[in-house]
């Protein structure tokens, strides 16, 4: 079977209420391209309707296909789905469709050329930011500071839900991947980093959703304790010498 060209990951965790129009919505674009695809939910362990309304859906499209874990947090679902995708390109892609699904066709060929990730910036020339609250925009500011100080120097923005991987790549990064929250974003591109791999931000319209699942003030707290745990993973060896394509790194 010829390899699919794209694979939209899509992590999940108590969706009920959105996940059946959020799939609508990528699959309806989807068709509609001229390229192969594939959609993956990994949910990550809902009490909720996530797991049965995509098994659901998933029942009359092929194309759709559910993953069921164990909770234990959202880098863990990625890393799960990315592993399973087999699309030449691997979008991960939030359940909110804060970034709208037809803006994948910027972190893609003939857009992106020669890119092993393709990050969706809300800080690169041209983004926007909409809706978002002051008090969030800043908390995310400061973060970005302290992951340009501590962990990836360059990237304005690694905290976007909307990534685009090469295939090649990928196997390198996420089985090395040991955040299993939300500063699993940080981790996977400080291993792209110091493998060299080639990155660059890519101007994104951000739509700021009510449901989000960051906690503003715990997950502020918690986010200089886990750039430090990845500094020290490092240091310590703990992500071993797995071979990742190496290339330029272009931020």
């Amino acid at each position: 079977m010829p390899q699919v060209f794209l694979s939209v990951v899509i992590p999940a965790y108590n969706e009920e209420s959105r996940i059946s129009g959020t799939l609508e919505e990528v699959v309806e674009f989807l068709k509609g391209q001229p390229y192969t695809w594939e959609v993956l939910v990994a949910d990550d362990g809902s009490t909720d309707a996530t797991g049965s309304l995509v098994r659901s859906l998933a029942e009359a499209l092929p194309n759709l296909r559910l993953i069921t874990l164990p909770h234990r947090g959202k880098g863990w679902a990625v890393k799960n789905a990315m592993l399973a995708a087999t699309g030449q390109y691997r979008l991960l892609c939030d359940a909110d469709l804060s970034v709208p699904i037809e803006q994948v066709s910027r972190l893609l060929p003939p857009q992106v050329e020669e890119i092993d990730i393709a990050i969706g910036s809300r800080e690169a020339k041209g983004a926007r930011r909409i809706g978002e609250p002051a008090r969030r925009h800043l908390m995310g500011r400061v973060y970005n500071a302290l992951v340009r100080l501590m962990a990836v120097p360059g990237l304005q923005d690694t905290q976007c839900g909307f990534k685009c991987y090469r295939d090649e790549v990928v196997p390198g990064l996420f089985e090395r991947q040991t955040m299993d929250g939300f500063a699993f974003d940080v981790e996977v591109m400080f291993l792209a980093w110091k493998s060299g791999l080639r990155m660059q931000e890519i101007p994104v319209d951000w739509y700021y959703r009510e449901r989000s699942k960051v906690r503003t003030f715990r997950d502020s707290l918690a986010m200089p304790f886990d750039l430090l745990k990845i500094r020290w993973r490092y240091g310590r060896g703990r992500y071993g010498q797995k071979s990742v394509r190496k290339s330029r790194h272009k931020a």
